[in-house]
């Protein structure tokens, strides 16, 4: 009745105003002047398939449309070059760069010009400069945010000369170079003093972002040569800013008194700065540092400390970007205003706005402009010199200063690192017209090669420096202990993998070692919210731990490849056992994951469960997803593949034994037994404990030692009602791979799992 009664209101309203809007329409017709009616009746209207082509044509070469599609085109494009370099073990700002020059003119261009016509036509090109440029003020601010002032004080000393030798060297090489190539690769209108200058700059930039993202992959963070490089990065990030800055004055003032003003505006601008609006953002940074008190007024405060230092910085001459990073520098140093505030901006900047900055970059590359040996070898010698003065100047300064070989060594292959920020150094100078196209592609190849080789070079150092590896937490206690690896993803569901840890060691901590391994893609962390990302990760384990009085060591490491890392230190750690987690996302750690990642975070995984062809289904997906086996198949120790269903705790525990194979699992049972007094039914699907005499021995001296606590079942024991009455299921791999396989039902409404591969 309620049903008919909106179906009937719903008719009535929206026949009334259909009525309404017809009777307005054909009154309002009549008002229209005689040109319009006569035009309607005089021109033969086009057909309406005809209308339709003209409107689609217009919709899909409008300015916006088209831009869209560049984005779109883009993102996905530097996506899945990025996913190609992480998977070969170089950092995905290559691929992005690559991705660049692939869309340019140096490949789609040239094999594909109509393509290259359709997605970047002429016309389009400055708004997606402008875009880009936007990207580039946002990551900037993102950069002097992440420079941690303090730690450049308190190690002043050493970074300060390794630094600077290390931005010397290669600038003086630079302008030796600019000294022989002037007559023949300088535009014709730009002086010598700018050129020489910009190859200078252009020799001798490192790349902090990119080094930081290389430190925390290999793990290095936390180690001397690791706080040293990062050290030596960020006061080369700022000493090479204010040169370039200084350069830029120099090129736009055009004579000596236009720089001098240019320059003493700039160092008032600074001052300013500094000791003026630094304190004012301090004071309101503390008071509002929480995710609650950073409302959008006070968010509107800081983005226009942005903007309007960006916009100063470019009226005085000295660019926008210059601007944009000391806004980030002068941002209040909580730490937690600054990891929020990052969180903020970083996203959009790093996966929307910046790629668009990787492909101008690349349709402005023209690597065929290349043509001939002498443009080659001109290349290579760039790359040599390159190379030379950057790795050279950082290994002996770090010498210098006492550092030793293995770490002299290892500073001077990452201070080589160039990456993003030489592109934005190449691209201001194609803009101020003092590089052409032609050393515009060389620095550009240039930048690739340097942080390309960055990986390679800290392998070969090791290999004939070896370093101390510092032991796996937990692997080095004493001999006899049991030790158990717990590598987990979600905090909260560690959690629940910690309390099944507890049952199988409850009664013997003292004997046992339980070390609980996070590791996180380096990609997505920044400098000033690891620890605080640490914290957070292991604070349900820590406070598990802590109810069920148990110790656990807890280790986290950033990397560039999570399932390797699992299985070097599971082999390498001497542990008895590795317990793994599955994901809920099917797609994780393939380029569908790497684009569609986000897709757990906005579904619920209980519905995501249910959208799949039962819940059975959905966990073999997740059991044998390529990490998972991957850590299965290198595996030499026994893993555990925990399955969370809600497990609390351990009173019943089902093992179903489907094949002499799985009397291994016996042991398991033991442990349940011994340590948490659990209730063991032994599953005897096949009749297997009739059949073999030690089998029906071992859990006869069970029942002797523990009375009442194992008992044998056939499958007839098996009801929806048993199944709901088991805390866990403790099952071989294969044998759980027979039963999904099968379809058997009685899989689909098992409690939480403990799937052990041997």
């Amino acid at each position: 009745m309620k049903n008919l009664r909106n179906i009937i209101f719903y008719v009535i309203i929206t026949g009334a105003f259909s009525a309404f809007l017809y009777v307005v329409m054909e009154q309002g017709k009549k008002q229209e002047p005689a040109s319009i009616v006569k035009t309607e009746v005089t021109t033969p209207a086009p057909s309406g398939w005809q209308q339709f082509l003209d409107a689609g044509h217009h919709n899909i070469t409008h300015p916006l449309a088209i831009l869209l599609l560049q984005i779109i085109t883009i993102i996905l494009v530097a996506r899945f070059f990025g996913y190609i370099c992480k998977r070969i073990g170089q950092p995905m700002v290559i691929g992005e760069i690559a991705a660049g020059i692939f869309l340019g003119p140096s490949v789609v261009g040239m094999y594909f010009p109509e393509v290259s016509a359709l997605l970047f036509p002429a016309q389009s090109l400055p708004n997606l400069q402008f875009l880009s440029q936007i990207g580039l003020i946002l990551f900037m601010f993102v950069i002097g945010m992440e420079l941690d002032v303090d730690v450049l004080k308190n190690k002043a000393h050493e970074a300060v000369v390794v630094s600077h030798v290390s931005i010397i060297l290669p600038f003086a090489l630079g302008l030796g170079l600019a000294y022989f190539i002037y007559t023949g690769y300088a535009p014709e209108d730009i002086p010598f003093v700018s050129f020489a200058l910009f190859m200078g700059i252009a020799m001798s930039i490192t790349a902090f972002p990119v080094l930081a993202r290389i430190i925390q992959e290999r793990s290095l963070s936390k180690t001397k040569l690791g706080s040293l490089a990062i050290t030596c990065a960020a006061a080369d990030d700022v000493t090479a800013w204010c040169i370039l800055a200084t350069v830029i004055a120099i090129v736009k003032a055009g004579n000596f008194i236009g720089t001098v003003y240019t320059l003493l505006i700039s160092v008032v601008y600074v001052i300013a700065m500094l000791k003026l609006v630094r304190p004012f953002l301090k004071k309101i940074g503390d008071v509002y540092s929480t995710k609650e008190g950073l409302s959008k007024p006070i968010v509107a405060v800081f983005f226009l400390t942005l903007l309007l230092s960006a916009y100063v910085a470019e009226i005085i001459g000295i660019h926008a970007l210059f601007g944009a990073f000391l806004a980030g520098v002068i941002m209040p140093p909580n730490l937690n205003f600054r990891t929020i505030f990052i969180e903020k901006v970083e996203d959009v900047a790093l996966v929307l706005l910046l790629p668009l900055f990787f492909v101008f970059t690349g349709l402005r590359t023209q690597i065929g402009l290349l043509n001939d040996a002498a443009a080659w070898q001109l290349c290579g010698i760039i790359i040599l010199l390159a190379v030379t003065g950057k790795f050279l100047g950082s290994t002996l300064a770090a010498k210098f200063v006492g550092q030793s070989w293995h770490d002299s060594l290892g500073i001077g292959a990452l201070m080589n690192t160039r990456g993003l920020m030489e592109l934005v150094v190449l691209n201001i100078g194609y803009d101020l017209g003092i590089l052409t196209p032609e050393v515009f592609a060389m620095l550009v190849i240039m930048a690739l090669v340097t942080t390309c080789m960055t990986g390679p070079a800290l392998d070969l150092i090791n290999k004939f420096y070896p370093d101390p590896t510092p032991p796996i937490p937990g692997s080095t206690d004493k001999a006899g202990k049991y030790k158990i690896l717990l590598s987990f993803g979600n905090p909260h569901r560690g959690a629940s993998m910690l309390r099944l840890v507890h049952g199988l060691i409850k009664r013997s901590v003292s004997n046992a070692s339980v070390t609980a391994l996070h590791l996180s893609p380096a990609n997505e962390l920044n400098q000033y919210n690891v620890e605080e990302y640490e914290q957070e990760s292991f604070q349900p384990i820590n406070a598990e731990a802590g109810k069920l009085n148990m110790p656990v060591i807890t280790w986290f490491k950033p990397t560039a490849d999570i399932d390797r890392e699992i299985v070097e230190t599971a082999n390498l750690g001497n542990f008895d056992l590795l317990i793994i987690g599955i994901s809920h996302s099917v797609f994780e750690g393939s380029f569908l994951g790497t684009v569609f990642g986000f897709t757990t975070r906005i579904i619920n995984p209980e519905r995501l469960i249910g959208t799949l062809a039962g819940r059975e289904r959905f966990f073999e997906k997740a059991i044998l997803e390529e990490r998972n086996r991957r850590i299965l198949r290198a595996s030499k120790l026994p893993v555990g593949i925990f399955v969370d269903k809600g497990f609390e705790k351990i009173s019943k525990v089902l093992i179903p034994i489907f094949t002499t194979s799985d009397s291994f699992l016996i042991f398991y049972a033991q442990k349940f037994i011994h340590n948490s007094d659990a209730s063991v039914v032994i599953l005897d699907k096949q009749g297997l404990v009739k059949q073999h005499h030690e089998l029906r021995e071992t859990i006869r001296l069970i029942e002797q030692t523990a009375p009442n606590h194992i008992a044998v079942y056939d499958d007839s024991a098996l009801s929806e009602e048993f199944m709901a009455s088991c805390d866990l299921l403790v099952i071989s791999l294969d044998s759980w791979t027979t039963a999904v396989e099968q379809e058997s039902k009685w899989i689909s409404e098992a409690p939480s799992s403990f799937i052990v591969k041997p």
